[in-house]
């Protein structure tokens, strides 16, 4: 009886333990849809538990990175849709040890609610487990907070984390870029989770456009474009290490080709860009157009078009590129990397 009325009040204050455990049994089929054989025990516990095969690596290095989705979530949020953002959530963290070489092992994911609302979270893992299955790793685990008072009604935040793995031999980190080598860019779907701040000054304070606006440029709905899903480059960069030698990789998030690509350029080298080599998405343009944009803040806040960027030899760019494509990737020889005698990591060319 006691324990009954502790229960109710810890309810009353707004934290229902009894969802919580219904919560967790109903995402357990969701869940379980990524496991492989690594993955030991089920969902529920209080770790999870993963066996590592190092058979084929000779110096394993575990590579791991953590991530969220951004005000991109607001954009779900207006719409009460929220199948998708998981495969944001998964895709911000793979994308980022991918470029390591790294094969993504295994995804914690942290949702963090005002109310628990069931239907809200489980979609929301039904997304993540969705990237995760694009991305070959197993969700193996996570947290699902209930914190009245701390978020306003439908309002959640995400955060994820991955682990994976790469031979100490075959780590990708940019030390062996040299002048003459090309640049290849692979498409994005789009904004990716990116820029959504000034997104949504720019369509909602300043157009004053709703998100259910048909917009001819997009051939779809404002929220449609918005929403759409990052793209996970798991599958097409794990086909290509096997095949040819990459000499660097670079997930264009938050910052653009102008701040992510000098990342991993050796300090004697320049990466010219050639910026008619691709057409961005529409949106892009819209962007530009509708907030009074020059190309700096542009370059600054946006993928524009190019989700992915690898660094390849002359002579085995087109058949990576070949690859790409029969993959179903876009892609494009965007540039080259010159000695670097003086100036910027990146000279952008229109």
């Amino acid at each position: 009886m006691e324990n009954s009325k502790i229960k109710d009040r810890y309810a009353q204050a707004g934290v229902n333990i009894d969802a919580g455990n219904k919560f967790v049994q109903s995402i357990k089929p969701i869940v379980s849809k990524t496991f492989n054989s690594n993955v030991l025990g089920n969902i529920g516990g209080f770790a999870g538990l993963y066996a590592v095969n190092l058979e084929s690596i000779n110096k394993p290095i575990l590579v791991s990175s953590t991530d969220g989705v951004g005000t991109k979530l607001k954009i779900a949020f207006m719409l009460d849709k929220h199948d998708t953002v998981g495969i944001d959530l998964v895709a911000m963290c793979v994308n980022d040890i991918i470029v390591q070489g790294a094969k993504p092992l295994f995804f914690l994911d942290y949702l963090s609610m005002g109310t628990l609302n069931q239907k809200t979270a489980v979609d929301i893992v039904k997304g993540i487990s969705m990237g995760c299955s694009e991305a070959n790793c197993a969700l193996i685990g996570g947290e699902t907070a209930e914190m009245p008072g701390f978020y306003g009604d439908q309002e959640y935040d995400l955060a994820g984390f991955v682990t994976g793995i790469v031979d100490a031999d075959r780590i990708i980190d940019g030390t062996k870029i040299l002048p003459g080598h090309h640049i290849i860019g692979i498409a994005s779907s789009g904004l990716h989770s990116n820029g959504y701040s000034l997104v949504r000054r720019i369509f909602f304070d300043e157009l004053k456009m709703s998100l259910n606006n048909y917009v001819e440029e997009f051939g779809r709905t404002l929220g449609e474009e918005l929403l759409e899903p990052t793209k996970i480059y798991v599958k097409v960069i794990t086909s290509l290490i096997k095949n040819f030698s990459l000499y660097g990789l670079a997930h264009i998030t938050g910052g653009g080709i102008t701040e992510n690509l000098p990342r991993i350029l050796p300090d004697n080298c320049q990466a010219i860009i050639e910026k008619s080599s691709w057409t961005p998405h529409p949106i892009f343009g819209f962007i530009k157009k509708a907030g009074n944009l020059n190309e700096k803040e542009m370059e600054k806040t946006f993928n524009n078009g190019i989700g992915m960027i690898l660094i390849a030899s002359e002579k085995d760019t087109p058949d990576i590129l070949h690859e790409i494509i029969k993959m179903g990737e876009s892609a494009y020889r965007i540039g080259r990397i010159e000695k670097k005698i003086d100036g910027p990591a990146i000279r952008l060319k229109s």
